[in-house]
């Protein structure tokens, strides 16, 4: 049986981690407002200057409703920069030190990271839901497909998240941990995020269908919007499954080896 008072302090070390993420969180407050403010500006800017030529006869309420998906995953990608860069910070300021002196394990440091990561992702997402809901998106779902979507999306974020700490760990300064997410940050824009990969050149069109992004986004259309998924929701779960195992793991051997 596991020992209540030990359960009790590993309980207090993940929250105080985590805690702590959020507070450097709010202290980079340009980054922090990017992360938040520029999907929902992109997202403007697809709808109401693009979306008229990349869906010629398309409203703007069926557009938003369209291009929703896509940048909830762009949610992902900016908050990628923010843990790839809070991980490079920590491991160059000299803290790892101290959390060794205190017994703290390098799985609870990287967890702390993600678990904020995840929240960072939970209040950008609500913002875009609202922005969106105020311009035209009208989700059909149900309950059941909501939760499952938020599943989907979830999975997706904590996939992201792990392999941008691998990111964090590899960078010698936050700067250069920042700019190497653009990996995530492209991959939305090559998929069927705004525009339907039919209408895309052939060259592309392969990589389109068969890249991480867009199997979630077809998930999360379909889930949202009432419509047949096929067997995209297996296809995002073995993505996002694969690539979170893949983070965990390079994430374990890059931080040994950093700390050691």
């Amino acid at each position: 049986m596991s020992d209540p008072a030990m359960s009790a302090n590993t309980a207090s070390v993940a929250l105080t981690l985590t805690g702590r993420t959020l507070r450097l969180s709010r202290r980079n407050t340009e980054a922090l407002l990017i992360s938040l403010v520029l999907p929902i500006m992109l997202m403007l800017v697809f709808v109401y200057l693009f979306g008229g030529a990349l869906q010629p006869g398309v409203g703007t309420s069926a557009y938003v409703t369209y291009v929703v998906p896509g940048v909830l995953l762009l949610c992902a990608a900016f908050g990628a920069a923010l843990t790839a860069g809070a991980v490079s910070y920590d491991m160059t300021s000299g803290i790892i030190d101290r959390f060794r002196s205190m017994d703290v394990g390098g799985g609870w440091f990287l967890c702390s990271h993600v678990v904020a990561s995840l929240a960072r992702n939970i209040v950008s997402t609500t913002i875009v839901l609202g922005v969106a809901l105020a311009i035209g998106f009208r989700p059909d779902t149900t309950p059941a497909h909501a939760l499952a979507a938020a599943g989907v999306l979830i999975a997706f974020v904590l996939a992201v998240s792990w392999l941008s700490a691998v990111v964090g760990l590899i960078a010698k300064t936050p700067e250069a941990a920042s700019s190497f997410t653009f990996v995530p940050m492209f991959l939305p824009y090559a998929s069927s995020a705004f525009v339907p990969i039919e209408t895309m050149p052939s060259w592309l069109r392969g990589f389109a269908e068969h890249q991480p992004v867009t199997p979630v986004i077809e998930t999360l259309r379909g889930l949202l919007l009432g419509a047949d998924v096929g067997n995209s929701p297996w296809l995002a779960l073995a993505w996002s499954t694969g690539l979170l195992l893949l983070g965990v793991a390079l994430s374990g051997v890059l931080f040994r080896r950093r700390a050691a």
